[in-house]
């Protein structure tokens, strides 16, 4: 342990497998600061941005509320609630497309602001030393804080984890092409989230606190080191600019060179969070404030004004798009997220969330359509590229031909859904989607056996039951 610290101290960096070099074109949108926009005329806010359990609504239609009001109340394991990003009415509430590739429909708050941006009364900590562990956990999980790199798991859940943790990881990778929601954040506001990094510090307690940035974010790594040198146990580590660095197993792999088992990094004594979440937090505990705004993304070059927003959650994409002067080409593509993760909108009416890092709008050359699939030419382009050092050929036959058994021995779950597989596939097959269907039709597999095996669990009871009332009728 002693000579593993000494290392990352030094600035040693390992290696993961695979990956891939897309272009970043980051510069479209990291040379100006984060803009403030109008307000939008409409906001749309989902009651579940999480994973987990949704909340309980405590609001009706026809009510007035103020900004950063809670609008649900957690009642489950895993819920977090979700708060009015500004004051106004509420007008409906009704089931609206989802920030999701099949947009199904969710249950969402639709509120018309006043133009007042009324705050409700807050409860700033200026001395959050002086909290216990509860307090502070109670904080961020009141606060609607879930993980705001893309999984979007409730935050209180890794601050109250029973488990000794010994490297608390900072993910300040952003390696995906285009998005530099994080860099600017990291620029403008270091002092804040290495604020958040030592709250962290004193509810988890770690042995070390690793900031892993990609080398081409300069002026991040200056602004964290100078907000981090009175601290000796953060340490602000460069990595290499490589996709997809910026995943969990394989930035651990990066900073600490530890495989990651299937039941988590907290099993082998490590905790990730993402440099926005942890700027949710200080918001949270320092200004009292809940998770009610993100930065994001709003790149691509049908975008005039491409840069980086203060975007309030629900503000639905169209408003984003019309503020920094979107000029659509016909046929015209919106993705949510970066090129090679992220999933294009069927409608960009819908609301930014938490996990919402990013809004590009391509035109055709910068982001072509895919061509038809080819035949495999057994290249294994796509085995080298993986960083999880899956199959990926073998794994989109089994895929193919429904072979679930087959699919989970060679460990179809590991899949990341990066998407380096297909960037270099020759063939242009969409191998991605074929683990992303084969992983929801696995789930529904198991979910349908779950409950046969319980309605089979009822019936034998029933029967036994009514075997041993006949019985003592007889007697």
């Amino acid at each position: 342990m002693e000579k593993l610290l000494e290392q990352i101290k030094k600035g040693t960096v390992w290696a993961f497998p695979g990956g891939v070099h897309p272009p970043q074109q980051k510069t479209l949108s990291n040379s100006a600061r984060i803009a403030r926009l109008p307000l939008p005329d409409k906001l749309v806010v989902p009651i579940k941005q999480h994973i987990g359990a949704n909340g309980k609504l405590i609001v009706e239609k026809g009510q007035q509320v103020l900004k950063g009001q809670a609008l649900t109340v957690p009642v489950a394991n895993w819920s977090v609630p979700v708060h009015a990003p500004s004051s106004g009415t509420i007008t409906d509430i009704a089931s609206m497309p989802s920030a999701h590739p099949s947009a199904l429909p969710e249950l969402s708050i639709i509120i018309e602001p006043d133009g007042k941006d009324q705050w409700c009364e807050l409860t700033p900590t200026p001395n959050p030393s002086e909290l216990s562990h509860d307090e502070l956990v109670d904080i961020i999980h009141q606060a609607g804080i879930s993980g705001m790199g893309g999984a979007g798991f409730p935050t209180y859940v890794k601050a109250d984890i029973k488990q000794p943790i010994e490297f608390l990881i900072v993910n300040a990778v952003e390696c995906e092409p285009y998005i530099t929601a994080d860099d600017v954040l990291m620029r403008e506001h270091a002092k804040q989230v290495v604020q958040g990094i030592e709250l962290m510090q004193q509810i988890l307690n770690p042995a070390l606190c690793i900031v892993g940035i990609e080398d081409n974010k300069p002026e991040a790594i200056a602004a964290m080191k100078t907000a981090a040198e009175h601290n000796a146990n953060i340490v602000i580590q460069t990595v290499p600019t490589v996709y997809p660095s910026g995943g969990e197993k394989q930035l651990i792999k990066l900073l600490t060179n530890r495989e990651v088992p299937s039941g988590g990094p907290a099993d082998i004594g490590i905790l990730v969070h993402n440099t926005g979440t942890l700027f949710a937090v200080q918001q949270a505990v320092y200004e009292g404030k809940p998770l009610i705004e993100r930065v994001v993304t709003v790149t691509g070059n049908t975008i005039h004004n491409a840069g980086n927003v203060w975007a309030l959650l629900g503000t639905e994409v169209k408003h984003l798009l019309d503020c920094q002067g979107f000029s659509p080409v016909p046929q015209q593509r919106v993705v949510m997220g970066g090129p090679m993760m992220g999933f294009t909108l069927p409608t960009v009416r819908i609301g930014v969330i938490k996990t919402t890092n990013c809004i590009l709008a391509p035109d055709h050359k910068e982001l072509a359509e895919p061509g038809p699939e080819k035949a495999c030419i057994r290249c294994s382009a796509c085995a080298d590229a993986c960083p999880a050092s899956l199959l990926p050929q073998q794994l989109q036959w089994f895929a193919k031909s429904k072979e679930y058994d087959k699919l989970q021995e060679h460990n179809l779950f590991d899949c990341i859904e990066c998407g380096a597989c297909a960037y270099v596939c020759p063939s242009e097959i969409p191998l991605v989607q074929y683990y992303r269907v084969a992983k929801v039709e696995i789930k529904e597999q198991q979910a349908e056996k779950i409950k046969a095996d319980r309605a089979k669990e009822r019936f034998d009871a029933r029967k036994e039951r009514l075997e041993r009332e006949q019985q003592e009728r007889q007697n």
